[in-house]
């Protein structure tokens, strides 16, 4: 019988029974477990294979207007297991500011065998109607949502499209797409993308896209409107119980009645079939999709065409791949024998002297899994075992890159391990500390960080081992519109007798902001999606913090670009500390307006940070900052300077001013005064720049690429008519990693060379 004959015979057989389930629409709080729609009206959708809430009244995450699906799991015997994510709907314009004033929801159809709901939202001038239907027998709601221009101005350059985030597990981009973090559709393979962890899957299905953002997760077209112009957007959101991915596939040859074939055989070792096997599919040298493999047997079914096939499990070796090509309503069977059981690698990682440093460990070469859950590529030290770690890792030659702040404090040290089978390896580095910029009482922190609330997946206690491991002196945790993590990071930094900052990003549709430190674990009492940016201010003051730091000013999103567009609610608020530099195509941007602040006599300072989400594909620290604290760190005493401006931020390149950052130096009019900055740099120097309000005042460049030098200037204070006078230092390394400083503030009038510390 051809696949496509037991595809029809399926659907024949599901039509002639009686229903295993019907499909029940409920009013209220969520039923799965761990959502977070609560309200009363609320409405949950279910039948035998899945469970959505659309949050109707409840808040949708990031500020996006309510009538969103914000809760989404696997149903299994009639049990609804956990959400699985924070938001998965349509978006108008990639995360733009959403202007919205209401919503109208209509029930089109409740019956037993179909729900339909039919959510309309405004985004300014335009109409975004979504329609979500899920039928009895079903696997996938499908989605239909109509934008309509009602204004006289076209909407250009828009990019609008169905989106999926999680909030656990893992991605399985679109395949062909893998490492495309923002960019053209051009070279996809398929049309969807997959969440998933061992025990379920969520795959969106979007045939309309030609773009994806944030690493696939949003599947988007580019396109205009034009004024009275409607453009319908189609997709589906499929829900599965396990890892397993072969439904996927079985859709896609569904729904574009594509020609296919099957693909069947068994895994085993030397010692027989491997259980929990996974069989992986590549199409034109990428991933494509996978089956898992229970008993070790497996079929598949396949768009007709040629592919490689390897097997594999968790800790085991991969096979060998094997070239197969799928015939339409063909049948091909290929065996798999050859997987070798897993190694054990105990590493203990030290600096020069002996002592145990907290490492990030990451393969750079050898066998690194596609399918996640059944192994990581990266591994961080124990918190009670400083510097040491066990891995179980599959047979084979690595090399492994061992770090400890790498790029800040190290250079990093690769390490050649052969793994054999059923054996234990002791591996011991020892890294060279380039710089230890505590010992002058300068310590670092990432001011943007996420554990596992909304998107983020990154349990509390692995914030902590990535952010020691970064090299970073302070923990800092900073989760979307949730204290949630508080109390646990507390703990552990109390444990590991480092300070912790607890603090929150507030997060509405038009500006994110980290507030801190707040009051520990206290929640958040204002409605981001509506709330005027000063009413996100002062909750953040009433939570208890010093200092509000303006996340990514100027991506789509960021509140300076919102302003900029006049989509923030009441407009402008003052009330901010710090500007955050965060994607680095955007620094100079950052330090270019808060040049402008500077020269205007405001005091609003940098700060930066990674965002990391994930810490095991996310470089936590990568953007840092760093704060001088006299007579040692405290959370308060860290964020009090960060605030004084006694700081810099950086990428990698370190600093030492002979003259503190945000300190103020008084030299006589026209008076000629020398500054000097000791300079550290893992990659080596490259350039260093005094800057001032007009601009670039001298640049110094570094010949051989030392990893330490000085840099000195000359300076000249000359009133100006108007505005304040300050200097500031920028330093980029071989790599083009960047430092900026905040200023020195220039007083011509006083005594020379009297430095003021208030």
């Amino acid at each position: 019988m051809t696949i496509r004959s037991r595809l029809l015979l399926t659907a024949a057989i599901g039509m002639a029974q009686p229903a295993l389930a019907e499909v029940t629409l409920t009013r209220g709080s969520s039923p799965v477990p761990d959502g977070e729609a609560l309200s009363t009206g609320d409405l949950t959708v279910q039948n035998e294979h899945l469970a959505f809430t659309i949050a109707v009244d409840s808040q949708a995450p990031w500020g996006v207007p309510r009538g969103a699906i914000v809760d989404l799991a696997p149903v299994t015997d009639g049990e609804i297991a956990l959400d699985r994510i924070a938001f998965a709907d349509f978006i108008p314009n990639n995360w733009s500011a959403w202007p919205n004033t209401g919503r109208e929801v209509e029930i089109v159809t409740e019956t037993p065998e179909k729900v339909v709901i039919r959510i309309t939202r405004d985004f300014g001038e335009a109409d975004i109607a979504t329609t979500y239907t899920l039928e009895e027998g079903s696997d996938r709601i499908h989605l239909v949502t109509e934008m309509t221009n009602r204004g006289d101005v076209p909407l250009v350059d828009q990019m609008s499209g169905f989106t999926l985030w999680p909030d656990s597990g893992y991605i399985l981009p679109v395949p062909g797409l893998a490492g495309v973090d923002s960019g053209s559709a051009e070279d996809a393979l398929s049309d969807r993308v997959v969440a998933y962890d061992e025990d379920w899957f969520i795959a969106l299905h979007a045939p309309y896209f030609d773009r994806v953002e944030y690493a696939s997760k949003d599947l988007y077209a580019t396109h205009t409107l034009a004024p009275g112009e409607t453009r319908s957007f189609e997709g589906w959101l499929q829900v599965g119980p396990s890892g397993d991915l072969a439904p996927v596939v079985a859709a896609e040859i569904a729904r574009g009645d594509i020609a296919a074939g099957s693909l069947a055989g068994q895994i085993a070792s030397t010692s027989g079939p491997v259980e929990d096997s996974v069989l992986v599919v590549e199409k034109e040298g990428v991933p494509y999709i996978w089956t898992l493999t229970p008993d070790g047997s497996y079929e598949i079914d396949l768009p007709a065409g040629d592919y490689s096939v390897y097997a594999t499990a968790a800790g085991y070796s991969d096979s060998a791949p094997q070239q197969v090509t799928v015939a339409a309503d063909g049948s091909e069977t290929l065996g798999f024998e050859d997987l070798k059981a897993p190694g054990l690698l105990d590493f203990a990682v030290t600096d020069s002297a002996g002592e145990p440093l907290d490492a990030r460990i990451t393969i750079t070469e050898g066998q690194a899994p596609l399918v996640e859950f059944l192994g990581r590529q990266t591994f961080f030290t124990e918190l009670d075992q400083v510097g040491g770690v066990q891995a179980s890792i599959a047979p084979g030659d690595y090399v492994f890159t061992v770090g400890h702040g790498t790029g800040f404090l190290t250079e990093g040290e690769e390490v050649s391990v052969s793994v054999a089978s059923d054996e234990t390896q002791e591996v011991d580095v020892a890294l060279e500390l380039i710089a230890r910029p505590y010992e002058n009482d300068w310590y670092a922190s990432d001011m943007h960080h996420h554990a596992d609330q909304l998107e983020g997946t990154t349990p509390p206690e692995y914030v902590a081992r990535s952010e020691l491991a970064a090299g970073l002196d302070v923990i800092f945790l900073s989760d979307h519109d949730s204290t949630a993590n508080h109390g646990a990071l507390a703990e552990i930094a109390e444990m590991r007798g480092v300070p912790f900052i607890p603090s929150a990003e507030f997060s509405p549709s038009w500006g994110h902001f980290n507030a801190y430190p707040l009051s520990l674990g206290e929640p958040l009492e204002i409605d981001t999606s509506t709330a005027t940016a000063a009413e996100v201010m002062a909750e953040a003051r009433r939570l208890g913090a010093d200092a509000i730091q303006v996340n990514h000013p100027f991506i789509p999103y960021g509140y300076l670009a919102s302003l900029e567009a006049g989509t923030v609610p009441g407009g402008f608020a003052p009330d901010f500390d710090l500007l955050e530099m965060n994607g680095p195509d955007d620094d100079d941007a950052v330090f270019a307006r808060a040049a402008q602040f500077w020269t205007q006599g405001q005091r609003i300072f940098l700060s930066a940070g990674s965002d990391a989400h994930d810490v095991w594909n996310d470089n936590t620290g990568s953007a840092r900052a760093y704060v001088h604290v006299p007579g040692g760190v405290s959370a308060d005493g860290f964020v009090a300077n960060l605030k004084a401006g006694r700081a810099y931020v950086t990428r990698g390149p370190l600093i030492e001013p002979e003259i503190m950052f945000g300190t103020e130096l008084r030299i006589a009019p026209d008076e000629e005064r020398s500054l000097s900055f000791d300079l550290t740099a893992v990659n080596g120097l490259a350039t260093a720049s005094l800057i001032g309000p007009d601009g670039e005042i001298s640049s110094q460049s570094f010949d051989k690429a030392p990893s330490t030098a000085t840099a000195e200037f000359s300076i000249t204070a000359t009133p100006r008519t108007e505005g304040e006078d300050w200097v500031a230092l920028r330093v980029e390394d071989t790599a083009g990693k960047t430092a900026y400083s905040d200023p020195i503030w220039i007083n011509p009038l006083g005594e020379p060379d009297v430095l003021s510390q208030d």
